[in-house]
């Protein structure tokens, strides 16, 4: 949100979390841009929220925020977007059906049924009231990045401090996602849909 609020110097952004501490980040990733009056963020769930309809709603790796189905979250974002607007959704699919194997590895009580194809997950797009007008997906390059980055400060930390009363646990969670993502990398894709609202009939 702060990067399209730096591109469109008119634009205001909401950003609505439950978690405090993400707000917090976010408030003060937007002082230290300059963007602070052009920028709030709101400790509210986003399923039902009365925030919108707006010109544009990012929703990435967020879409079980608007509900415990992808439907009903493609729903919810039809609504928050005015006509006219778009939504940027960024969801994950399965590149093809993991193994009861892999599906052990990944994250707690996964199942098949945790992601679509593309194909079913763009179809899901356009019966919700939506028309994608854009459809990218993550390169490995991406995933690895995103993923080595998330992780890459606790393991330095991990390197330098072996005996600290906090290492134990610090190592068995990094441990924990990287096996995970090492499991559902070339499994699990990531797409990001350019969806156009469709209007109305009137």
């Amino acid at each position: 949100m702060l990067r399209v609020l730096e591109a469109v110097p008119e634009a205001t952004g909401t950003g609505i979390d439950l978690d405090a501490d993400d707000l917090a980040r976010g408030r003060k990733a937007a002082e230290q841009r300059g963007l602070t009056a052009r920028a709030r963020f709101l400790e509210e769930s986003a399923t039902g929220t009365t925030q919108g309809p707006a010109d544009l709603v990012l929703c990435v790796g967020a879409s079980q925020a608007l509900g415990d189905r992808l439907p009903k979250a493609l729903a919810e974002l039809r609504r928050l977007v005015r006509d006219g607007g778009r939504v940027l959704l960024g969801e994950g699919f399965w590149q093809r059906t993991p193994t009861e194997a892999e599906l052990s590895r990944m994250w707690p009580n996964a199942t098949a049924a945790d992601h679509h194809d593309l194909a079913t997950l763009t179809g899901l797009a356009i019966e919700a009231g939506f028309r994608p007008e854009w459809t990218e997906t993550a390169s490995p390059d991406e995933w690895e990045a995103f993923e080595s980055a998330y992780q890459a400060d606790v393991e330095v930390w991990l390197a330098e401090h072996p005996g600290h009363p906090l290492a134990a646990g610090a190592r068995e969670r990094v441990d924990r996602h990287r096996a995970a993502w090492l499991t559902y990398r070339g499994v699990l894709g990531l797409a990001y849909l350019t969806l156009v609202p469709v209007r109305a009939v009137r």
